[in-house]
């Protein structure tokens, strides 16, 4: 499918953190060398767009 299908990985940790959930540093820049290859990585403000347009229930 390389090149032939399209992937959204959607994540509320930065890359810079994964080393530290993920528990290696080295396998973690190798499994980020591979999603990043020919990406484009989109970054938002802190701001939750799913809480500011969520109804309340209260």
């Amino acid at each position: 499918l390389y090149e032939r299908s399209s992937i959204i990985l959607t994540s509320n940790k930065g890359p810079e953190e994964w080393g530290e959930l993920l528990g290696d540093q080295g396998i973690t820049t190798a499994i980020l060398d591979r999603i990043l290859h020919r990406s484009e990585v989109l970054h938002f403000d802190d701001k939750s767009h799913r809480m500011k347009n969520r109804k309340s229930l209260f």
